[in-house]
């Protein structure tokens, strides 16, 4: 799905480490920006949720692990966070984990003379990922996705508190 550089694997298998150690669960990282601008963000779940504290002691010790590590070539910022209400969907899982929720998503060309798409996913078969866009199928190769995030809806929130599950999950 997201084209991402080759020291990414590096800082994905230090940060699944590092939060295991920690009692949570690696949801993916991003990589946003370029060179010296580069936003390495980690993301980070548990059922119980993630507090402000945890994301800090993890990116403390994540930060120490890729100083001794140095897989990324050039100055960046790192980022602990957790998934939030709009989680980005960074992995084939995601997209059948979360199917029957609401996503946006943007793809890197565009598709039938589109880049941007928000609707209900459907669920992701042979690489294609299926969208409900108002009423009709629309199926995206999975790595022509650039960039893909629940939406925030209102009614997802109320049956995810209803069920007694958390916001996302």
């Amino acid at each position: 799905m997201v084209q991402r550089p080759a020291w990414a694997a590096v800082v994905e298998r230090l940060a699944a480490a590092v939060a295991a150690r920690h009692g949570v669960a690696l949801a993916g990282i991003e990589v946003l920006g370029e060179g010296r601008r580069t936003i390495v963000r980690v993301i980070v779940e548990d059922a119980r949720g993630v507090s402000v504290d945890l994301c800090a002691d993890v990116a403390e010790e994540l930060g120490r692990a890729l100083d001794l590590h140095d897989p990324i070539p050039h100055a960046y910022t790192l980022e602990v966070a957790s998934p939030g209400l709009d989680r980005p969907l960074l992995t084939e899982g995601d997209f059948q984990r979360f199917a029957g929720r609401k996503v946006e998503i943007t793809t890197y060309a565009p598709i039938g003379g589109r880049r941007r798409w928000k609707g209900r996913l459907l669920g992701l078969d042979a690489a294609l990922v299926t969208v409900d866009v108002d009423g009709q199928t629309v199926r995206l190769p999975l790595d022509g996705i650039a960039r893909a995030r629940l939406a925030v809806d209102m009614e997802d929130l109320r049956e995810d508190f209803a069920r007694g599950g958390h916001a996302g999950s």
